[in-house]
């Protein structure tokens, strides 16, 4: 059985573990690296994230050194353009990014809605299709990019740098909204003369499992690893989550944390104009996503402003308590939940309340938050169901120790059976198996 070095590189940290088949056998501590906002923009320091990757991978007192393979789960879009040594050129731009509104708007009006989602499976989000992104560059700071040689994301960074190959897979290149990913047959020449990104700065698509090169020395001296370690080309650390729960067509994946996430797997992929549609990662199946853009981050958001004085505990204890009054608690306090806009929306929205009147109480407004999000979450599923894949019956589950998932999933339309699973996207790491690149 393969041991690998398991790197999962989520919004805010790294996290490094030694997998044998799906066992964590080490894990080291977290390691949290800093996200700069700034109006619109949402970005990390290239080298802090690969400092972050160092210090984690120390944090397993060397046996980093002594696995088969590397495995890798990233947050997804995180965008870079690089030098021709791989250095980044530019900040990771992260998902949730929404500088490029104005480029995003120019991008669907010159290509067209329907035509941007008979190719990439989703309209040009801003940020969260990173095409917007590079075009946002192009236009307003190029100078950044007149030493490009290789753009991608999360993972074709890490490769540059470990192992220089000049990589990518499915899921992440469906995000770069330049991916062909209804046909999984490459990049839509199309679509990168729309913004002016040329071909040639783009990675090679491969699988989530191939081996995409080998650590190089330089790499291995400053990480902490053994040169000439296979490392997988990796993938979103969604569909990690998605291949835990077993990647059959009609699953559901839930991660509720401080985002939200719902995933299906199919292999008949039919995009929405309000679903992110992306590959899998892995052969030919692709996810229909709908994502809450702020579910724990709004709650706690509420807590930092009206409970500051009251224990965890209380608060905690209060959330439930209100859930299972259901909107009556909310004294006609209604809640719009896009604290931190949507992710299928080009024009960003704003968390708002509205029928607040001079009786209303703090907790009228945690209700109203809570109802907000709860509806939303149901309301995603006439949209999962017009993709036309059967769901199935049987829901996996990751999210945060609160278990806000039981809250989320009160109003959800028929019969569910809910499995709750923790270190997802480690465990689908180990479900891959090392192929060689052809």
């Amino acid at each position: 059985m393969p041991t690998f070095l398991a790197l999962d590189i989520g919004s805010s940290s790294v996290i490094a573990g030694i997998l044998r088949g799906k066992k964590t056998v080490a894990e080291a501590p977290r390691v949290f690296f800093k996200t700069r906002h700034q109006g619109g923009r949402v970005e990390v320091d290239a080298d802090e994230m690969l400092a972050a990757v160092q210090r984690a991978i120390a944090g397993l007192d060397g046996q980093a050194k002594k696995v088969d393979a590397i495995a890798l789960a990233v947050m997804s879009p995180a965008w870079v353009a690089m030098d021709r040594k791989g250095r980044a050129l530019t900040p990771i731009v992260t998902h949730q990014d929404r500088r490029s509104v104005a480029v995003a708007a120019d991008i669907e009006a010159r290509v067209g809605k329907e035509r941007h989602l008979a190719i990439v499976g989703c309209r040009p989000f801003p940020g969260g299709i990173s095409s917007t992104t590079w075009a946002w560059y192009l236009r307003h700071e190029p100078h950044r990019l007149r030493r490009a040689d290789l753009a991608g994301h999360l993972n074709t960074f890490l490769h540059r740098q470990m192992t220089g190959a000049r990589v990518i897979d499915p899921s992440n290149a469906s995000f770069t909204g330049l991916y062909r990913t209804l046909a999984l047959d490459g990049w839509s020449p199309e679509l990168c003369a729309e913004i002016g990104a040329s071909l040639s700065l783009l990675p090679e698509v491969l699988d989530a499992n191939c081996i995409a090169g080998g650590v190089t020395p330089a790499a291995a001296a400053a990480l902490g690893l053994l040169a000439g370690t296979p490392m997988m080309t990796g993938l979103m650390d969604g569909s990690a989550g998605m291949l835990t729960a077993g990647a059959n067509p009609g699953q559901l994946f839930n991660v509720c944390g401080s985002t939200d996430v719902l995933a299906l797997c199919t292999e008949t992929p039919r995009p929405h104009e309000k679903l992110l549609t992306r590959a899998l990662g892995i052969g030919r199946k692709w996810l229909a996503v709908s994502t809450l853009a702020a579910v724990a981050s709004a709650i706690y958001w509420a807590r930092d402003q009206f409970f500051r004085e009251w224990p965890i505990e209380q608060f905690r204890a209060e959330i439930f308590r209100l859930g299972r009054l259901g909107g009556k608690a909310a004294g006609g306090v209604v809640f719009d939940p896009y604290m931190a806009g949507e992710r299928t929306s080009i024009e960003q929205r704003r968390g708002a309340f509205t029928g607040l009147t001079l009786a209303s109480t703090r907790e009228n407004m945690l209700s109203a938050i809570l109802e907000g999000l709860i509806k939303a979450s149901a309301e995603r599923f006439p949209m999962l169901e017009a993709t036309g894949t059967p769901l199935l019956p049987n829901v996996v589950v990751s999210g945060g120790a609160d278990r806000l998932d039981t809250l989320m999933h009160r109003d959800w339309p028929g019969k569910w059976k809910f499995r709750s699973v923790t270190d997802a996207t480690m465990r689908g790491l180990g479900t891959l198996t090392p192929v060689p690149r052809h």
